[in-house]
Order: C-alpha cells, then structure tokens, then sequence
C-alpha cells in the first residue's frame, strides 16, 4: 500500500519531521507553492518555528494537453521568473501547436500570478542571504518547483531546500541539479497523481491560502513595494 497522508496539514508536520536541522534557524524561511503547498509550508514553518511566506506558482501547459507543463512561471519578491523546457516546446510546436497559443497560455499565466500577488501576503520577502526551504504537497515533474527554485535563486537565496511529503523519481531528480537539498518523504516506483497519496486534497481558493499564511508564524521584512516586471529567460 502507498504512503497516504491524512491531508496537507499533517503531511506538513510530518515534513518537518525530516527538516528538524531547520528548527529556529536563524535566517532561514519557509515558503509555500500556491496553492498546495500552502498549508503544508504553513504547517512545516509552525513546527519549525519560522518564518512563512509563498512562491506563485503557475504551470504553463500544453494547449489541449494541460496536464503536460512545457514550462512554468515563479513570482516571488517582485519577479516573475520564467522556466522553458526548449525541446519540449520545439517538439510541441513541430506537431501543430501554434506559438501564438503558446503565447496566449503564458499571457493568462502572467496575468493570474500578477493578480495573486496583489492578494496573497508573503511574496514579497527580502531573501538575500536566506536560506529557504521551498514546500510544496507533491513533485509530479517538478516543473514548478525548478521555476520556484530559479525565482528565489534570483531574489539572493543563499540556500535551497525543495522539500515535499511525495514526489516521483524523476522530478526528484531534476531538482538535486538545482537544489542544495532535496527532501520527499515518499518516493513511490510508480508515481500516480499527487492527490492519490492523500486521505483529503480538496482543492484550494484564495480564501483557504490567505487565511494559512495569516495564521502562518510572523512574516520577516519584506522587500520594498516596487515590484519589478519580472525576468525572462
């Protein structure tokens, strides 16, 4: 039988479990993927005693296939951050997808982030000299991890963590390229969807986010407002 999770707040709890070096670390953050990584960082920052923030996540997929990501965005303070798979893409657009739908996909991506991020607290964190420990429920992928990875990378990280309570072989491997660490609790031989490891994984709102990271540990200071119109790759 796979490793089943109760839902994401005690796979966050059972996460920092394996994180405990991190407990009160000073200078260390711990941020969620919005959505789902939310509660499960809100839940791994209040056992460890630190700081929370979040990392805006979208997934860019294949237009009629959006489950297949050729890429993803990452926002965090004050930049988008944009990450291709080239072959991906080249392969896609050899077999009749035209770019201007590519195009388009990322344009209502851009737009989703950007309108989160007016929302959501937390995004905006100074993480020069930070070690950060990113959370998310699970690492199909790894796509918008590695985008989450780079973001916090360019916002001055000194350190980072992917952590994840489940994740398959490959996405795992994809991120000890780019990551300080890598840490899944659960690494099944054949990866199902992320949902399937948990008991309850309702989908999030806005609402459901916001509320965790409010009820997160304090927030570090944050960057300054001015938000910049983000890095392209």
């Amino acid at each position: 039988m796979p490793t089943r999770f109760e839902d994401r707040t005690e796979a966050g709890v059972r996460l920092a479990a394996a994180l405990s070096a991190f407990q009160e670390r000073p200078g260390t953050v711990v941020l969620g993927l919005a959505r789902g990584g939310i509660p499960v960082a809100a839940a791994t920052a209040r056992a460890l005693h630190l700081p929370l923030g979040a990392v805006l996540v979208r997934k860019l997929g294949i237009p009629g296939y959006e489950e297949t990501a050729y890429g993803a965005l990452a926002w965090t303070s004050g930049r988008i951050v944009r990450l291709i798979n080239k072959p991906l893409r080249e392969r896609v657009l050899q077999h009749g997808v035209r770019r201007e739908w590519l195009d388009g996909v990322e344009d209502r991506e851009r737009s989703e982030i950007l309108r989160r991020a007016a929302l959501y607290p937390g995004t905006g964190l100074d993480l020069a000299g930070k070690a950060v420990l990113l959370v998310d429920d699970g690492l199909a992928t790894g796509a918008t991890m590695r985008a989450a990875v780079e973001a916090v990378r360019a916002g001055g990280a000194a350190t980072v963590v992917a952590a994840a309570p489940v994740g398959s072989v490959d996405a795992e491997a994809s991120l000890e390229r780019v990551c300080d660490a890598v840490i899944c609790l659960h690494l099944p031989g054949k990866f199902r969807a992320v949902g399937s490891f948990y008991r309850h994984f309702g989908q999030l709102t806005d609402d459901d986010a916001i509320t965790a990271l409010r009820q997160g540990p304090p927030l570090p200071h944050a960057a300054g407002p001015e938000q910049s119109p983000g890095l392209r790759s």
